[in-house]
């Protein structure tokens, strides 16, 4: 079965708290285009995240709003950073690296910065008629000539979903993706 690619650059999710922190009393977020999954957006907001090591400028924040707070990056810009993050599942900040994000009118330092797992995104109806019941992860076989198998590529199913493989930017990277590309999906365990 194929599946098409979205790639995934450094990124920052934030709680309504956090952006008050750093842009302002009462700030909300500006959505300025849509992102392929739904309800998701590219917002007009950059911040600076830095470690004692070194910083990165230019970080979009993306929308809604979540209830938490979070930090992506690739394993290229942790060893910018000098940091070495988790490899987790949105959401599951347990063990993240510290990190202090800045912004125009306040900057806060915490415990939220991970790297992404390599996830597609899926409708329950979609595991169904793929037959992935009971499957938890995938592997994905990528054509051209820097070729391969990924593999530990966890399904992330829910109610609303566009159908899509994300990686970050180094998987992309080493394989020569860019986002719209099609790759294959092959079951691992069931």
């Amino acid at each position: 079965m194929k599946v098409s690619v979205g790639v995934s650059n450094r990124h920052v999710h934030l709680n309504q708290e956090d952006l008050e922190v750093l842009f302002g009393k009462d700030y909300q977020l500006n959505n300025i285009s849509n992102l392929n999954q739904p309800g998701q957006f590219k917002t007009d907001l950059v911040v600076t995240i830095k470690t004692e090591k070194s910083e990165i400028k230019n970080v979009r924040v993306l929308g809604p709003v979540r209830e938490y707070t979070q930090v992506e990056i690739s394993k290229t810009d942790a060893y910018k950073l000098g940091l070495n993050p988790p490899i987790r599942n949105s959401g599951d900040l347990e063990d993240s690296s510290k990190i202090t994000i800045l912004g125009p009118n306040g900057s806060l330092t915490k415990q939220c910065c991970i790297i992404a797992n390599r996830h597609i995104h899926i409708l329950p109806s979609q595991v169904k008629l793929y037959d992935l019941d009971n499957v938890g992860k995938v592997n994905v076989l990528i054509p051209g000539e820097k070729g391969g198998i990924i593999t530990n590529v966890y399904l992330k199913v829910a109610s609303q979903s566009f159908f899509e493989l994300h990686l970050d930017t180094d998987d992309a990277n080493a394989h020569l993706l860019k986002s719209g590309d099609i790759v294959e999906i092959i079951k691992e365990e069931k």
